[in-house]
């Protein structure tokens, strides 16, 4: 099991936050997301389920604006850290890239999840992809009723 730190607890509550930003819809979770600095000194990118047009996710915006951000951290995003509230997903309905692909693509060497992604509309392996792929995925359990709260607005079992 890897442990955490409580600043990776504060950077997971900044995903949080950032899932609160979410408008609920009943075809989507509400998902917050922080990429930083391996070093933890700085955040470089943030995101929230939708905060773009397409049925965007909270990883995949973060992604984005990483892209945007790039050339601040001298276009380097190997060894960067992301924080996202739940599981970063490994299919998609709508015919989007995977959060775990993109985050695959990225360069980003560890995530920190606050919950694993229930089987509500698809059966995601994101965690499991991401480790097979050499990621380190960490899970903040302390954290985990937090997160499940930000998906109220759906019926989970």
């Amino acid at each position: 099991m890897n442990a955490y730190t409580e600043r990776d607890v504060e950077f997971m509550r900044q995903a949080l936050s950032e899932g609160r930003k979410c408008s609920s819809v009943e075809t989507a979770y509400n998902v917050g997301a922080v990429i930083t600095t391996s070093d933890g000194k700085r955040v470089v990118a943030t995101g929230y389920s939708r905060k773009y047009p397409g049925n965007t996710h909270a990883e995949q915006c973060a992604l984005m604006d990483l892209a945007e951000e790039s050339a601040d951290c001298d276009g380097q995003t190997r060894g960067l850290v992301m924080y996202t509230t739940m599981e970063p997903c490994s299919k998609r309905l709508s015919g989007n890239k995977p959060c775990s692909q993109g985050i695959m693509e990225s360069g980003i060497d560890t995530v920190f999840v606050g919950v694993m992604e229930p089987d509500h509309f698809v059966n995601c392996t994101g965690a499991k992809d991401l480790v097979d792929k050499g990621i380190k995925v960490i899970h903040i359990e302390e954290l985990e009723a937090e997160c499940k709260a930000l998906n109220s607005h759906l019926v989970l079992n």
